[in-house]
């Protein structure tokens, strides 16, 4: 269990954001933070990983004190056991991808380098620079990099938005993998609705850097009453009305799809609107999320 109650308070040109952190993470979950841009989600990452400093609080991990202001214990980012994967990658770029992970593999490691390129398919890349690599492949090595610090705790911010559909899609496996494989706590940010429901046993929605709702992926963007071998998550792109009838254009990664709806489905949905497209009884429906 990781018990988090952190405060931090930040000054900026337009005001300030004082960020109250209060909650609980299950050991081995895939927790995902969801909110607005400039709620707190990064600056959550960087409190547990020791880059930033909280002005008070406490984080235990596993019943040890990572931070704790009244006892005055704020443990290095070394000592933290964190793998830390940033949006930007992150890599030497005068090191090959081999010399990246050896980097940050401890001496006392019981990952093998060759056993953690084999798993991450990297093997035939291992002497090359990460100039010379594609985004997806250079975001693998950030992952297994990560990896190879045998952390408690895997933190991804915002890992896979620079990529494209059919590369985030494979990325999002490689995540899923190692989540279960490994089996330790990840935490990440996103606003991809489909990565989250995807990936995450719990979301964590939070806005002015207080956690406002958590939940499960459907408690959060779904309806609990809609069931269904399939569900997309997209954009309201364009409605229009046939006799009795709607036909909704919806934006589906890089797919448009057309949806027929009724007219008890198009209340309140409007152009740009995020919505959920399911099955029920073989017919496909629509719904709004909040």
């Amino acid at each position: 269990m990781i018990c988090l109650d952190l405060h931090k308070t930040f000054k900026t040109t337009g005001g300030g954001l004082t960020l109250h952190l209060q909650t609980e993470v299950p050991k081995g979950s895939f927790v995902t933070l969801y909110g607005p841009s400039g709620a707190g989600k990064t600056s959550t990452l960087r409190m547990i990983a020791g880059l930033l400093k909280p002005d008070e609080g406490i984080l235990l991990v596993e019943d040890v004190p990572w931070f704790d202001s009244s006892r005055k214990i704020n443990l290095r980012v070394q000592k933290r056991q964190i793998g830390y994967v940033f949006q930007d990658y992150a890599l030497f770029p005068n090191m090959t991808v081999r010399e990246n992970l050896e980097y940050g593999c401890p001496e006392d490691s019981e990952i093998s380098i060759d056993e953690l390129l084999e798993f991450m398919e990297l093997g035939q890349l291992a002497s090359r620079k990460p100039q010379t690599l594609s985004g997806g492949q250079q975001q693998r090595v950030a992952l297994a990099r990560a990896l190879a610090q045998q952390p408690k705790i895997l933190l991804l911010d915002e890992p896979l938005a620079a990529l494209d559909y059919k590369f985030r899609l494979k990325l999002q496996d490689y995540l899923f993998r190692i989540h279960r494989d490994f089996n330790f706590t990840t935490i990440m940010v996103s606003h991809d609705i489909g990565e989250i429901s995807r990936l995450s046993d719990l979301v964590l929605v939070i806005e002015e850097g207080r956690v406002v709702r958590q939940g499960t992926p459907d408690e959060i963007f779904g309806n609990r009453q809609i069931s269904g071998k399939f569900r997309f998550v997209g954009e309201v792109q364009g409605i229009e009305k046939h006799d009795i009838i709607y036909i909704v254009s919806v934006l589906v990664q890089n797919q448009l799809i057309k949806v027929v709806a009724q007219p008890s489905e198009m209340r309140g949905i409007n152009m740009g609107d995020k919505v959920m497209i399911a099955s029920k009884a073989f017919n496909p429906i629509i719904y709004k999320i909040d």
